[in-house]
């Protein structure tokens, strides 16, 4: 949530930078409601007045007549008190539905073309030989099933068995390992159903209702199926507020992810590219207002190391403004070169959303050198996507007879594994 101060005092600004996100602010509706709020609140204020003055000026010869009156500004009271809460709910949901206002160094733009490139990394390997892509190698080795996944469940849901899976599970450990050892993250087990508040901190709700699996149960008719660890993770600090040496703090998760919305057709929606149900490794941090722009740039090179160790070659873009995350403030995207489309794929998006959520939260720290509570910042990343990511090293690492080479750095967690043979 933006500041709403910030929007009252400068409705306009606010207004052109949210254009740049391919949001129209309505005007008319808020400065309407706005001067609604401001003549009911300068009423109510009003009634307060008279109120104490009769109050006040009460004696034994004029009790009768003075409590009669105070009756008829009570009842006024109640009714100038419910029109306001009317018009404060209208204005909320309005406020609820304003997506993060863009820093100044994003790229304006709603395309893909907009997109400012920041760096390329890796060496794209030259192939001798008709390369396959992840789908036609897992079905090959037996390891990604398709049509099981489809029986059980719907479309865009996968099954992998045997040495597929094994990998798949190795990358969770290996990415869990790194930002443990390396960067300093606490790791957290988190839960995978969460109430519509948390989703309303971190943004999904209410505007994205419809891309969540809501849990129909009697007991949790309000629970929802995560749609990213983010969002248990930064509501751990819901409703708090922490002294300013507790932070940084730095969390990472495991956890399956639930999306109803998985993209339509294309050569980028298909198999663990894009599904309903898939795995991911997220990092948060949990600074103060004048470190987040310094963080933002530690946390992507902490989801870039993942890349380089693995040796998969990438390309690290600033996201434009129209394509940004609802919460979003900054994004960089990192993606991950899939040979067989000859095109580099989303597999990590890292963002800053400077004090929005924390303000849809309430959580607050204490400054320690005056003792006044700010909002926090907060910022996430991806690091990584573990399907994306599988079907990177698959591609590849791929061989001409469709085996598969172990990255090195993974090999000593599959017991010396160093390639997963095709075997007719």
């Amino acid at each position: 949530m933006i500041d709403i101060n910030l929007i009252r005092k400068n409705l306009y600004l606010i207004y052109t930078k949210l254009k740049t996100r391919n949001f129209l602010l309505d005007i008319k509706s808020i400065q309407k409601y706005e001067n609604l709020r401001k003549k009911l609140q300068n009423n109510i204020n009003i009634l307060y007045q008279k109120k104490k003055y009769m109050q006040d000026s009460i004696n034994i010869q004029n009790k009768n007549l003075i409590q009669t009156k105070i009756k008829s500004l009570n009842i006024q009271l109640t009714t100038t008190k419910n029109k306001l809460t009317n018009i404060m709910t209208y204005l909320e949901n309005i406020y609820d539905t304003i997506p993060n206002l863009p820093l100044d160094d994003v790229p304006i733009g709603e395309h893909y073309n907009d997109h400012k490139e920041i760096l390329y990394w890796g060496k794209k390997l030259k192939y001798n030989f008709l390369i396959r892509n992840h789908i036609e190698l897992g079905l090959l080795h037996n390891g990604i099933d398709i049509e099981s996944g489809t029986n059980l469940s719907g479309s865009k849901f996968i099954v992998m068995k045997g040495p597929i899976a094994y990998l798949h599970r190795i990358l969770i450990q290996f990415m869990l390992d790194t930002h443990i050892q390396q960067h300093h993250y606490k790791e957290i087990y988190i839960p995978y159903i969460v109430k519509k508040e948390a989703l309303y901190g971190t943004g999904q709700l209410p505007k994205f209702a419809k891309d969540l699996y809501a849990v129909h149960n009697m007991q949790l008719n309000t629970h929802y199926l995560i749609p990213t660890a983010e969002v248990p993770l930064t509501n751990l600090v819901a409703n708090t507020i922490l002294r300013e040496e507790q932070l940084p703090i730095k969390l990472v998760a495991h956890s399956p992810c639930f999306r109803a919305e998985a993209g339509s057709y294309g050569q980028m929606n298909k198999g663990l590219i894009r599904t309903h149900q898939f795995e991911k490794v997220e990092l948060i941090q949990l600074v103060t207002p004048n470190m987040s722009v310094k963080t933002l740039e530690e946390l992507t090179l902490h989801a870039e190391k993942i890349l380089q160790l693995l040796e998969l070659p990438y390309r690290k873009i600033l996201l434009c403004s129209g394509d940004m995350s609802f919460a979003a403030s900054k994004t960089y995207d990192l993606e991950v070169w899939l040979p067989s489309i000859n095109k580099y794929c989303e597999i990590s998006s890292c963002s800053n959303m400077w004090d929005f959520q924390a303000r849809r939260m309430k959580a607050r720290y204490k400054n320690r050198e005056n003792n006044h509570i700010n909002y926090i910042h907060t910022l996430n990343a991806s690091a990584l996507a573990i399907g994306r990511t599988l079907a990177a090293i698959m591609e590849n690492y791929q061989l001409k007879d469709g085996s598969i080479q172990i990255p090195k750095i993974l090999q000593s967690y599959m017991k010396g594994l160093k390639i997963i043979n095709y075997i007719k």
